[in-house]
């Protein structure tokens, strides 16, 4: 075709074929000469030609770097179109329909004036953003979250405050100061509509119902709970949450609690604050800062949301067994109530109205099937535990409750039902149980001389009995002290030698080998101060009253009271300073069967925090120094010995020859 073709229609038809202007086209018909003409048209096709090939490498660029995506979609699309041939498809679910359903939500939902903000402009992000883009799933789920948040949804609470009383009294025995502050934030909530929820720190020992009683406050308020678990949490990021710029980003553990909830309102217990970690990803205890601060959580910010978020309404609780391991600055933003543990009365109304009804139900029986009295259950508390709360008590009650269901079941298998024994009596405790664990422990340590009971404060914030051992032996004037000791013990250790040492002739010591009434009872023997359970650490001033007590009994050879205890800090000149921890201490003397205690004067006022019945079965002594001490120590006091008056300085006899040097023969020691 071609070669029979003309040059000059075949110059027109090329001219036709190429992509050329008005203007191009008119200038190939304008002229008459072919050879011009045809000249012109191979110009212009070269042309073309080159624009064709420049288009395709930038097409095959292209190709190359979104064949992937354009593959995936063109699928997808074909996927729509086959499900749609075959009547497959979903109506209203598709994307579009899915993105208007986040826009009609957002509109309707009652968001604060800056998440609104933020939300409109992540959805207008998102209607701008193909489906396939791993960003489209990130924002989706942002504004979702958005959206489950409890910003304006709150629980009325429950004002009555007869029947809040009336619900913490039936959940848990004693605790009364727990109890008024609840019921004190309750009237003032009723007068005050917009009051900031508390921040209250539950501090105690284990099994004391830390945890159960701030599920009671919620119970009692008519609000939601919630248990947040800080124990080993050493990431910040659990409390801030994760920014979305990282892979599986999510709310932390407020906002998500928060989010379970359904509600701005609710009862958030954090529970073992004392016990958070800090390593290279941060301090957790550093971002509570900002949620338990009052001033500062109703713009809390979660690193996820990066809007704030209100948190005046939620009363937070913590609990800690130590206030040692909470930072400063944590501790000194919470209301701390101490929970000090239970006497034997609560334990025993604990273990009536909830442990025994609860084992009995646990174990498949009913409660008539297991009848067990209060003798019983009391020789269970003393005899078998001896801590500050009830979970070993709740333990032991449970062996008894499945001793009595073994003998029920095989009495039901035999047939001989109407033979079973369902009351578990003392004797029936200790076949099940074993002998007693306890026993009178302070009596039979007390009958030797060189041994004294002491109260002390442990870490957990329980009291307990301090057993505190001397002993003599020759030597050359050397303190020893073992037991796992801290400066400061050694300290009143030291202090308490040296005055002893100063007034024995007061205390009619004789001379360990002068044998002469005030000589130097160190002089060629050695004392050996030792405190049982090494394993444990012990530190502080309050055993200064208990190692005179213990030198003292050693060195006359009498032995102190039975079933008497003591705790006071000693200075270097007999007078006897107030200690902390008495509450705690007086309940571990009362556990422990003591019947005797001995404190200091300004410690008076401090028992009015212990319960009527533990006063009532101890015999309290206050004392003003280390001679009222010895006095109420020892039976029929210090007899031989002449006891200064009150205010009268006591220390070591004074030297008045003339020209004799004044250090000789004579230790000094000063006390800062």
């Amino acid at each position: 075709m071609l070669d029979s073709t003309p040059p000059s229609q075949l110059a027109d038809l090329f001219a036709s074929m190429i992509d050329l202007s008005l203007e191009e086209k008119l200038n190939v018909l304008s002229t008459p000469q072919l050879s011009q003409r045809i000249i012109r048209v191979l110009e212009l096709l070269v042309r073309q030609i080159q624009v064709l090939k420049i288009s395709q490498k930038l097409q095959s660029t292209v190709e190359s770097k979104l064949g992937k995506k354009q593959r995936e979609f063109f699928l997808r699309q074909q996927l729509d179109a086959i499900k749609k041939e075959l009547g497959e498809s979903d109506e209203g679910t598709g994307e579009e329909d899915e993105v208007a359903d986040l826009g009609r939500r957002l509109g309707e939902a009652k968001l604060p004036d800056e998440p609104a903000k933020v939300a409109g402009r992540e959805l207008r992000r998102l209607k701008r953003m193909h489906p396939s883009i791993a960003e489209h799933q990130v924002i989706r789920t942002y504004l979702e979250t958005l959206l489950e948040l409890p910003w304006a949804t709150s629980t009325p609470d429950m004002l009555d405050i007869g029947a809040a009383r009336k619900k913490l009294d039936a959940d848990h025995c004693g605790l009364e100061k727990v109890k008024t502050r609840i019921l004190e934030y309750l009237a003032v909530r009723k007068l005050k509509n917009d009051m900031k929820g508390p921040i209250l720190c539950f501090l105690g020992p284990p099994g004391v119902g830390k945890t159960s009683l701030g599920r009671s406050i919620a119970s009692a308020l008519g609000r939601k709970f919630h248990r947040i678990s800080l124990g080993g949490v050493r990431d910040e990021a659990e409390i801030r949450g994760h920014r979305r710029t990282y892979i599986g980003a999510m709310p932390g553990l407020i906002v998500g609690a928060l989010k379970k909830c359904g509600n701005n309102n609710p009862v958030i217990l954090l529970d073992e604050i004392d016990k958070l970690g800090r390593d290279f990803r941060g301090d957790p205890a550093s971002a509570l800062l900002e949620v338990l601060d009052p001033e500062q959580n109703s713009t809390f910010t979660d690193h996820y949301l990066n809007v704030p978020f209100d948190l005046s309404n939620v009363l937070f609780i913590a609990t800690a067994n130590e206030a040692d391991t909470i930072p400063g600055p944590l501790f000194d933003r919470m209301e701390v109530i101490r929970i000090p543990g239970y006497t034997f009365d609560e334990k025993l109304s604990i273990a009536r109205r909830h442990l025994l009804p609860k084992q009995i139900i646990l174990h498949g029986l009913s409660l008539d099937q297991v009848q067990i009295d209060d003798v019983t259950l009391l020789r269970i508390a003393t005899g078998y535990t001896r801590e500050a709360g009830v979970r070993n008590l709740e333990r032991e009650i449970a062996s008894v409750c499945r001793a009595v269901a073994v003998d029920y079941a095989d009495a039901k298998e035999n047939n001989k039902g109407e033979s079973f024994d369902s009351l578990v009596t003392v004797k029936r405790v200790e076949t099940i149980l074993g002998p007693e664990r306890f026993d009178d422990e302070v009596s039979e340590r007390t009958a030797t001389p060189g041994v004294v009971t002491g109260l002390a404060w442990t870490a957990s914030g329980a009291g307990g009995l301090l057993f505190i051992e001397a002993s003599l032996m020759p030597g050359r004037g050397v303190l020893h002290l073992t037991g796992s000791l801290g400066e400061v013990i050694k300290e009143s250790a030291q202090i308490g030698l040296t005055w002893v040492r100063a007034n024995s002739a007061r205390l009619n010591l004789k001379g360990s080998k002068s044998g002469a009434v005030g000589g130097d009872v160190f002089e060629g023997v050695d004392v050996h101060i030792h405190f049982p359970a090494g394993s444990t650490p012990k530190d502080g001033p309050s055993a200064g009253v208990t190692i005179v007590t213990s030198l003292v009994s050693l060195f006359t050879s009498i032995p102190v009271r039975d079933h008497t205890a003591m705790t006071g800090e000693l200075t270097l000149r007999g007078q006897v300073l107030p200690v902390g921890g008495i509450k705690e201490k007086v309940l571990a003397a009362h556990r422990g069967g003591i019947t005797r205690v001995i404190l200091p004067l300004r410690n008076q006022k401090d028992l009015a925090e212990v319960p009527k019945r533990v006063i009532d079965d101890i015999e309290f002594v206050f004392v003003r120094n280390v001679w009222d001490v010895l006095d109420a120590a020892f039976v029929g006091g210090i007899t031989d010995a002449e006891v200064p008056k009150t205010g009268e300085v006591v220390g070591a006899p004074v030297y008045e020859q003339t020209g004799a040097k004044f250090f000789e023969g004579v230790v000094v020691l000063a006390k800062l």
